[in-house]
């Protein structure tokens, strides 16, 4: 193992056990998980929705110029692969089932990047990818937790859920470190900024789309206090002091204009 793919992986590595951890958690309580799948399925696109405008979009902008073209690609995205799913495998798959598949894209689509940005805010600087490891770890706390209430909630079993959420949101961060590592000096801010847009725009459309569809079932007053759950959960993060991801230092070759463009990430 080279030096340079050590630091990333490791800290690939530490945010894959954290997570899973918190799928450990929720999976030995599957009853009641089962039970308040909805409940954890609304808070879950609190959290998304919140994660996505006060994080994940922010940076996003403020790394590449393109964001807003690319943000959009990702909402329609989902909506395009929702939607196909659905019209591909609508007796096989269960229509229910098919409906995870889009929010399991989304959170393993953004939980790959973020293995990007550990190999490439490394290959800037140890500094600076300690810092995004920090912040990265803690957002990306509750991940593997709202992937496994997506999946009870559409008729998945408990080991079944287990399975796949650790695929999507455990997995996918230290296969990005692997797979990014011997690239990672070819990529730059508004690469990983476009990236991060793509990822935005899927999570946006996840949240207020299939995670919100309890809202016509379940009693409003226990809706309303499980949306605000993860929002506030959300906004909690956000605000954290290690909160950011690359402080202006995205790769090791960026030219001056794209420093310009990392200057504003928060």
């Amino acid at each position: 193992m080279t030096s340079p793919l050590l630091a990333p992986l490791t800290f690939g590595l530490i945010a894959a056990f954290i997570t899973t951890v918190g799928l450990i958690i929720v999976a030995t309580r599957s009853d009641w998980s089962a039970k308040y799948a909805d409940l954890f399925g609304l808070a879950a696109g609190g959290m998304l929705i919140s994660l996505s405008l006060l994080h994940i979009a922010p940076e996003a902008f403020a790394m590449s110029p393109h964001a807003s073209k690319f943000m959009l690609a990702g909402f329609l995205g989902g909506l395009i692969i929702n939607s196909g799913i659905g019209a591909m495998f609508p007796e096989k798959m269960n229509g229910a089932r098919a409906a995870a598949i889009t929010p399991l894209i989304a959170i393993a689509l953004h939980s790959f990047i973020d293995g990007v940005i550990y190999s490439v805010t490394f290959a800037a600087s140890f500094s600076s990818g300690v810092y995004a490891a920090g912040a990265l770890i803690l957002h990306e706390l509750p991940e593997g937790v709202i992937a496994f209430a997506i999946l009870r909630r559409h008729g998945f079993t408990n080991r079944q859920s287990f399975f796949w959420a650790f695929l999507a949101s455990a997995a996918t961060t230290p296969l990005g470190v692997l797979i990014s590592a011997p690239v990672m000096y070819t990529l730059d801010t508004v690469t990983i900024g476009s990236l991060f847009a793509v990822s935005a725009g899927l999570l946006i459309y996840v949240a207020t789309g299939p995670l919100l569809e309890p809202l016509k079932t379940e009693p409003n007053k226990r809706s309303f206090v499980a949306l605000m759950v993860g929002v506030l959960a959300a906004i909690g993060l956000s605000n954290l002091p290690v909160h950011g991801h690359i402080d202006g230092e995205a790769g090791p070759h960026n030219g001056s204009a794209q420093h310009n463009h990392a200057d504003g990430a928060d």
